[in-house]
């Protein structure tokens, strides 16, 4: 498998990655809308293509020079079980070195299985 992982561009990848997310099905669904892509502008995103076909992504925040705050990892399902998203964070933490990761996560077994922590909880004001 010739896996690829790269800052995402724009013009490039946008598109690409909007198939990828509506791949997902209604869960994703508020991905899709205008406002994410002025998310994906802002933040670090990477993507992963194995032949030129985009299987992957991870956007994350930073907190300069404290931490980066891993918002989304997504691998399309026919690739999943290749350590693609756990390739993905790797990158994330040689790309922010001496920075603490966390993760924004509905899924804590599989960060658990890569070796994360769980370490305090969030809550949402409403």
């Amino acid at each position: 498998m010739n896996l690829q992982i790269r800052a995402y561009n724009q013009d490039e990848d946008y598109h690409k990655l909007l198939e990828l997310i509506s791949s997902e099905g209604d869960e994703w669904k508020s991905y899709l809308e205008p406002r994410y892509k002025s998310n994906l502008e802002h933040s670090t995103t990477l993507v992963a293509f194995v032949n030129d076909q985009l299987c992957g992504y991870s956007r994350a925040l930073e907190d300069k020079g404290y931490f980066i705050w891993v918002l989304d990892l997504l691998v399309h399902k026919d690739y999943r079980g290749h350590s693609i998203g756990k390739k993905l964070m790797d990158q994330m933490r040689i790309d922010f070195p001496g920075h603490d990761v966390y993760v924004m996560s509905d899924v804590d077994e599989y960060y658990a299985k890569m070796g994360f922590k769980k370490e305090g909880s969030i809550f949402k004001v409403e």
